[in-house]
């Protein structure tokens, strides 16, 4: 403890409060580029697949550009993170990600759509990634809380998943063609968002200055990220050395992004109402903001692969779940196990390389995992809907999305710690 430091239980309840302040603000990052930018489009599909005459390839299709998207920025990130510092990069990732969804109502066309699909995708792993990155120096600084900074983050695309579900069903009820009108407003609560954040984690606010992560948030640019210092892994070592837990986050994205696309056309499939249908995506997004203080202490515990093997287990029962049954209760926990889960997994590949290596690989290893992730949202969406398309429907293709993910738990599984896995 530093001679300045308080001591005693009230200074550190105090001290956390800035923190918890400062990760609530880069939880509304999380909340844009993924809770909106992406999971809103799950809403959104029934009336512009009626509207426009989609298939669901073309419906998968435009979640896969938006994935291709994703991993392009995922891929420019290094670079951009070697120039800019990561606290801008979230905030102009928001605002591009912004003015992109509200033009998504303005076009109509299936070409149109899916470049707009794509360029969000790019403005949303800026945000996203950078925050990330932000939450985990930000939980370097808080050991004792950083399974529940890394939580409410990731969490924070809870919120962006309830506010949709508050304002997309109203504006799409009736007709179908109402669908710009939703874009449009989820333009403008992304905006909204984004401004909080900023004012949130701006480096001035006095009630931000207590502890050294909250004063070093707007981060220069992370020139120190390199992989070549002296007994420093290469990136090869890196890639190795995590082997199993790439190939089992690369199946959780190819397994729960089928869920996350067409749960809401399934249940809508299955005779649900639109109220129904609304309370489940809102309750599934409480399930994600909950899921930080369910699973913390998980991430905290574990160095290696059981937190990420656990999560997919899990998901793959949510995601059979509405298979084996339309009934209520059991439609309603498949959203709770389903919410309460996946985004955790997502933390559970942040903690892991917080645990495992040094901060300057933490945005090399962050990014190796983000591309895994967003390799397998490439694939997953377009391959749901064309096995949507064909006999068996929707059902086979989420039965489909449940086998990659309990695939996925195998894979995890097997990675160890990284002292263990370098010399395994």
């Amino acid at each position: 403890m530093s001679p300045t430091e308080p001591s005693g239980g009230a200074a550190r309840a105090g001290s956390a409060q800035p923190v918890l302040m400062t990760a609530l603000g880069l939880a509304l990052a999380a909340a844009v580029s993924l809770g909106v930018a992406r999971f809103a489009y799950a809403l959104l599909l029934p009336p512009m697949r009626a509207d426009l005459g989609w298939s669901y390839l073309v419906a998968g299709t435009m979640n896969t550009v938006n994935a291709a998207g994703y991993m392009a920025g995922a891929l420019l990130m290094p670079a951009l993170l070697r120039s800019l510092d990561a606290r801008r990069l979230m905030l102009w990732g928001g605002l591009a990600a912004a003015l992109l969804l509200a033009l998504h109502g303005a076009v109509r066309g299936d070409a149109a759509l899916m470049a707009l699909r794509a360029a969000s995708g790019v403005a949303s792993a800026a945000s996203f990634i950078a925050g990330g990155l932000l939450a985990a120096r930000l939980a370097s600084h808080a050991p004792m809380r950083a399974g529940q900074v890394l939580g409410i983050y990731y969490g924070g695309t809870g919120l962006g998943i309830v506010a949709a579900a508050a304002a997309v069903p109203p504006l799409v009820a009736q007709p179908a063609a109402g669908w710009p009108w939703a874009w449009l407003v989820l333009g403008l609560l992304s905006a909204l968002a984004t401004a909080c954040t900023a004012w949130i984690t701006a480096s001035g606010r006095r009630d931000l200055q207590g502890p050294a992560a909250v004063r070093a948030l707007p981060l220069a640019p992370a020139a120190s990220a390199s992989i070549s210092g002296p007994g420093e892994p290469t990136l090869a070592a890196l890639l190795l050395g995590f082997r199993w837990g790439l190939a089992g986050y690369f199946m959780f994205g190819l397994g729960y992004i089928g869920y996350m696309t067409f749960i809401v056309s399934l249940l809508r499939q299955q005779g649900l109402g639109d109220a129904t249908v609304t309370l489940f995506y809102a309750v599934l997004g409480c399930g994600v903001m909950a899921s930080s203080f369910v699973w913390a202490g998980l991430l905290q515990r574990h160095r290696g692969g059981r937190p990420l093997a656990t999560f997919n287990a899990l998901l793959a029962v949510a995601t059979v779940m509405p298979l084996l049954s339309p009934s209520l209760p059991v439609v309603f926990a498949s959203g709770v196990l389903f919410g309460g889960v996946f985004l955790s997994a997502v933390a559970a590949t942040t903690a892991l390389v917080r645990h495992n290596v040094q901060p300057a690989l933490w945005p090399t290893g962050i990014a190796a995992f983000t591309i895994m992730f967003a390799a397998g949202q490439i694939v997953g969406p377009g391959l749901a809907g064309a096995i949507a398309d064909r006999a068996g429907g929707l059902h086979l293709a989420l039965a489909c999305s449940a086998a990659a993910l309990l695939l996925g738990s195998l894979l995890a599984a097997m990675q160890r710690p990284w002292a263990q896995a370098r010399t395994g």
